[in-house]
């Protein structure tokens, strides 16, 4: 079996990685077999943000800059209840599935070398892992957001040597800044960052600063109404992103 046939990756001209876990649509019945335990359900359409956000700075770049800036992409098609990338390797795929253990083995292992790639181009990486939620399964003590962002209050982003305060001009705060200037609601609240603890996940955690002082992770997760509900929010959302992320990274 090769297992590169089930990981898309590639390499861009930025220090920004675009990872997407939960997007895989495929099952492959015949040679995967399904997890005993853990949230199966896929993220709908969080493959297709990922692509637009790409092609929209692209875009966006060429317009505003004169220059063409493209992120770096890793995906998978398979589905999240056969391999869910975001888990660690005893929680994410049976452990009998010899073909699971190597294509997951195979995601990150790309997924770190796109780090390094960064690393040795830039001196710094910077990695967007893309998630979807459900508003209607949000918690009840949980602010009605159209996006989550998680960086276990900067731990991912900063190495504990340099953490930074909350109103530092980081990625995170950026991002946030300039949706809720465009009446998008996200969580953490700007100003008030700390009002959630947001982790994020296993590859937000792995890959962000705790364990790479280079590496500046965050997860961000996109609603059910952005995902597939109202195309003009999702149009909006990516261009707000494109436009931010472009801005961060040629204003430099």
């Amino acid at each position: 079996m090769n297992e590169n046939i089930f990981i898309i990756c590639n390499k861009g001209n930025i220090p920004l990685i675009l990872s997407i876990p939960h997007g895989g649509t495929n099952k492959f019945e015949d040679i995967l077999n399904e997890r005993e335990s853990g949230i199966k359900g896929i993220d709908k359409n969080t493959i297709k943000i990922a692509l637009k956000l790409k092609e929209s700075i692209k875009n966006y770049s060429q317009e505003k800059f004169k220059t063409q800036i493209t992120p770096s992409l890793i995906f998978s098609d398979v589905h999240r209840s056969r391999i869910d990338f975001n888990r660690p390797p005893n929680e994410a795929y049976p452990a009998d599935s010899k073909s699971s253990k190597k294509i997951y083995n195979n995601f990150h292992e790309n997924l770190k070398k796109l780090l390094f790639y960064n690393y040795q181009n830039w001196k710094i990486s910077y990695l967007i892992d893309i998630h979807g939620f459900e508003k209607s399964k949000r918690p009840a003590d949980f602010m009605d957001v159209e996006i989550v962002i998680g960086t276990k209050n900067l731990q991912t982003i900063f190495p504990e040597c340099q953490r930074k305060n909350e109103n530092h001009k980081n990625i995170r705060n950026l991002i946030i800044e300039e949706l809720h200037k465009n009446n998008i609601f996200a969580a953490p609240v700007w100003p008030k960052q700390k009002e959630y603890v947001l982790t994020g996940g296993y590859i937000t955690q792995k890959y962000g600063a705790e364990n790479y002082n280079f590496s500046k992770s965050m997860q961000i997760e996109f609603s059910d109404d952005i995902r597939y509900n109202d195309e003009k929010l999702y149009l909006k959302v990516i261009r707000i992103l494109s436009k931010t992320l472009s801005n961060f990274f040629l204003s430099k």
